[in-house]
């Protein structure tokens, strides 16, 4: 068989990932299998392929490819997620650039304009995870508003609306003025920003007398409906009863009195703005305050912003201080940093915003989330770590604000038929909705033209915390046979800036609606960021096109080079270099099958070196599946790449594959051969999940397989007792045979030359290995002796004693010379050690760690004095 020179990945990859997809290997149906589960974190439906989904991806894939191994039905679920505010700000932008507005248009054909953009979009990642190797079951995919999806999501906001937990109420909520939706609580990131702190003199009504109150938002205040002042606070007594005049509105306000105020900050005057903060509204409704809303939907003053209307908030907040300034209101300005509250799709600075919303009680619902996670361990977070963020989240968590002034997503499921308050009816139709309506107003005549539905779209987190059942049709027909299968899911892999919008979330509903965990374990990611500890953005030009890099590396380059420092819940500093490393790697494997394979294979007896090298290798093979086990179990995969690493390049391609190759010009023997296959075939099931299309093409190589043979779809290595001390004593020989080089590279003696090799076994250590010893370290004789032996160079493995004789070989002279000045040398450095550990005060007050490596300085040197003084002594 003719196997290519180099590897190339590109031509590779394709072939097999059709030659999976063609026998539908990713594909499962309840069997008799235990069943392996997991769903995808569905990416934005117009998303592509970023540094975190290529991490988040890679580690799912070889979750999967490994549970197939381990003989697993194993079910990896893909979609794409609406992205409500993502998806239709980019429609609207498309729009705009066509010259149309979307409130021109009515909601059906801005919704035809949407589905066309996510016909023509969407999907797209999906493809691209192909190129990764992902073998998700792709007869599975779902989008979260495919018809059924959609259903699930309806039934239940109409389930939770008639449990009493979903009520309609106008609140204080935080509104994205460049999204124009509400957000909720989670939505919001905040960020401490360099501002200004604006002192502003207010008149006192019918006086020459003024107030002075502290504000880093003066264009608010248009919306002024009153001064607070502290009753404690003495300083303003005289200011009791009276009113005062909003600068620039020219409008009349009352100073009111409340504990509220801190004397502390600012003046002590607080200027009180209902419809535009929180605490506010919570005095206007205390005092009976006016509210008067100053802003559009889209961050610019209305009427009440008087000659200031339709200017954005913004520049209307320079334009307002340059004329309290011009009119003698502006006292001072101070610099001042504050958190400020950002939109965490859209980065607009976020309004606080009086609306009728849509709200999920949450106190109740989170308690048996709380429980699973923190008290039974039902639910495993890795690391554990993130258990304590999830407390704080789910032990202060508000009511969910789920409604969103959007379009695009599940319409709420509410209808109304009057002027009234409570006039409207929640459910699945407007069929139901009709009846209900007529039943409930006491008027049979309505008629479904009565009926308006309310316009707003669901939050689309409220559509993916159904995910894992949804998926499965488990909220439309929870006794269907797939949902009883597969669910709960086994491992759910996602970042932890998600840990609350949606795995808590998606735990509360399944709680909720099964009464059980939707998921066992979640394993939880690291941020992928650049060298220097950003996170990689576009907007930053940080990350590298996940495409460009597989074409360079290979995507098994690609997925080892991500992994080898993604350790769970740490952010992985990412480097290109690491993907070149796993470029190499896939090309040290490809050169070692290519070493084997053309090897000459004869009927001839096996020597004892390939017997013990073989029985040596099966021992570490087996010792390292038990290390794989362990660190798969604590979902620390990077440990388990770098256990299979080391056990590939180390231990096969540098050890044994030296230790059982066939003389120059001569034929390997058949058992050998059969061995170091079965070695093979072994390294490529544990390496398979890792690097999927490089071992399925060696697999594939190394002989005519059947479809039913291939490597996704072949049996991890089974695990069998092993002799440890077989691996111990090995690791005694391979510093034997590193010894034996070291002599030969620092005298200058040939490797291709036959040196002779005494051992004086001080520690009685088995001869187990002396036929690899002799045949990597070219020995003529290997001889067991009772003392040392004089005109040798010698070193030392552990308190065994090995001796080359260098007569002719080497001038002695010369050698004694150069020993005795190494001597003098490590005489002076453990004079210097030994002076600093006699010096009371050093050890009395240095820390225990610089003590011991002091000690460990000296037992070294003297060591190494003892070594050179016997080495000297044997060559005079």
């Amino acid at each position: 068989m003719s196997i290519s020179s180099n590897y190339d990945a590109n031509s590779v990859e394709g072939k097999w990932y059709n030659y999976w997809m063609k026998h539908n290997y990713f594909h499962s149906e309840p069997n008799e299998k235990t069943p392996y589960t997991i769903v995808i974190p569905p990416p934005n439906v117009t998303g592509v392929l970023h540094m975190g989904h290529m991490l988040n991806n890679t580690i799912q894939d070889v979750l999967i490819r490994r549970a197939r191994l381990k003989g697993f039905n194993a079910c990896w679920v893909p979609g794409t997620d609406h992205a409500s505010i993502a998806t239709e700000a980019k429609v609207v932008a498309k729009l705009k650039e066509e010259g149309i507005n979307k409130s021109d248009l009515t909601r059906d054909e801005f919704l035809k304009h949407a589905w066309e953009w996510t016909d023509k979009h969407g999907g797209i990642i999906l493809e691209q995870l192909k190129k990764l190797g992902c073998s998700c079951d792709w007869e599975r995919t779902k989008f979260t508003l495919d018809d059924n999806m959609s259903a699930s999501v309806i039934k239940s906001f109409v389930d939770l609306y008639n449990k009493g937990l979903i009520y309609r109420g106008y609140r204080m909520v935080n509104w994205d003025p460049e999204a124009q939706t509400t957000l909720s609580d989670e939505e919001v990131v905040f960020e401490e920003q360099q501002g200004k702190l604006y002192y502003i003199n207010y008149k006192i009504d019918g006086s020459n007398d003024t107030l002075t109150i502290a504000t880093t938002r003066p264009e608010t205040i248009f919306g002024d409906t009153a001064i607070c002042i502290n009753p404690n606070d003495e300083r303003f007594t005289h200011l009791r009863g009276k009113k005062a005049v909003v600068p620039i509105a020219n409008r009349v306000i009352p100073i009111i009195e409340d504990e509220y105020v801190d004397v502390e900050f600012g003046t002590g005057c607080l200027k009180v703005t209902p419809a535009h903060d929180e605490n506010d509204k919570m005095l206007g409704d205390k005092h009976k305050l006016e509210i008067i809303d100053i802003f559009n939907p889209n961050g610019t003053l209305n009427s009440f912003g008087l000659h200031y209307e339709g200017k954005d908030r913004f520049e209307v907040r320079k334009l307002i201080v340059n004329e309290l300034d011009a009119n003698g209101f502006l006292q001072k300005v101070e610099d001042h940093i504050n958190k400020v509250g950002t939109s965490e799709r859209t980065k607009a600075v976020i309004e606080p915003r009086l609306s009728d919303q849509w709200f999920l009680k949450m106190e109740d619902l989170v308690k048996p989330a709380i429980k699973a996670v923190l008290e039974t361990d039902e639910v495993k977070l890795y690391p554990k770590k993130f258990d304590n963020t999830y407390r704080h989240w789910m032990e202060n968590i508000r009511d969910w604000n789920i409604s969103r002034q959007l379009w695009w997503g599940q319409q709420i499921p509410a209808f109304y038929y009057g002027e009234g308050k409570d006039d409207f009816v929640v459910c699945e139709t407007k069929e139901e909705a009709l009846v209900l309506a007529q039943k409930k107003s006491g008027n049979p005549n309505l008629s479904k033209n009565d009926l308006s539905q309310d316009p707003d779209a669901l939050d689309t987190w409220f559509s993916s915390w159904l995910w894992p059942m949804s998926v499965f049709n488990g909220i439309l027909e929870p006794e269907n046979e797939e949902f009883k299968y597969y669910y709960p899911t086994n491992d759910l892999v996602t970042g932890p800036d998600i840990l609350f919008f949606w795995v808590a979330r998606m735990i509360i509903a399944g709680y909720e609606y099964t009464g059980k965990r939707p998921f066992e374990n979640v394993y939880l990611t690291g941020l992928v960021r650049d060298k220097q500890r950003r996170k990689m953005s576009k907007s930053l030009g940080n990350s590298p096109d996940a495409l460009d890099l597989i074409d360079q590396y290979g995507a098994d380059g690609v997925r080892v080079g991500l992994l080898l420092s993604a350790s769970a819940g740490n952010d992985l500093l990412f480097d290109e270099g690491l993907c070149n490393q796993g470029k190499g790697f896939a090309n040290k494997i490809w050169n070692a099958f290519r070493l084997v394979e053309g090897w000459e294979v004869a009927d001839i007896p096996q020597p004892e070196y390939a017997q013990k090298a073989l029985e040596w290798y099966n021992a570490k093979l087996q010792s390292t599946l038990v290390e794989i086990e362990d660190h798969y179990s604590k979902y620390r995969i990077s440990d388990a790449l770098m256990s299979t690493y080391k056990l590939v390049w180390d231990d096969f391609c540098s050890w044994l594959l030296e230790m059982i190759k066939p003389p120059f010009g001569q034929p390997i023997d058949q058992k050998t051969f059969d061995g170091v296959i079965e070695m093979l075939e072994n390294n490529l099931r544990i390496l398979h999940p890792f690097m999927p299309f490089l071992t399925e093409e060696i697999w594939q190589n190394i002989t005519e397989r059947t479809k039913e043979e291939a490597l996704i779809v072949n049996n991890w290595p089974k695990m069998e007792p092993f002799d440890n001390k077989l691996i111990s004593d090995f690791e005694h020989a391979a510093e034997v045979i590193s010894g034996i080089r070291t002599i030969r590279k620092e005298k200058n003696i040939s490797f291709k030359e036959t040196i002779s090799l005494s051992v004086l076994n001080q520690e009685n250590v088995t001869n187990k290995f002396d036929s690899i010893i002799t045949k990597l370290g070219n020995i003529d004789s290997l001889d067991y002796v009772e003392e040392k032996v004089n005109g040798a160079l010698s070193f030392r493995v552990k308190s065994n004693e090995y001796f080359i004789p260098v007569a002719g070989t080497i001038n002695i002279e010369e050698e004694i010379k150069k020993l005795t000045e190494e001597l003098e040398y490590t005489e002076g450095f453990l004079k210097s050690v030994q002076k600093k550990l006699s010096n009371e005060r050093f050890v009395n007050n240095a820390p225990e760690t610089v003590i011991a490596s002091e000690r460990k300085k000296e037992a070294d040197a003297l060591a190494k004095i003892n070594t050179l003084k016997e080495s000297i002594a044997g060559l005079q």
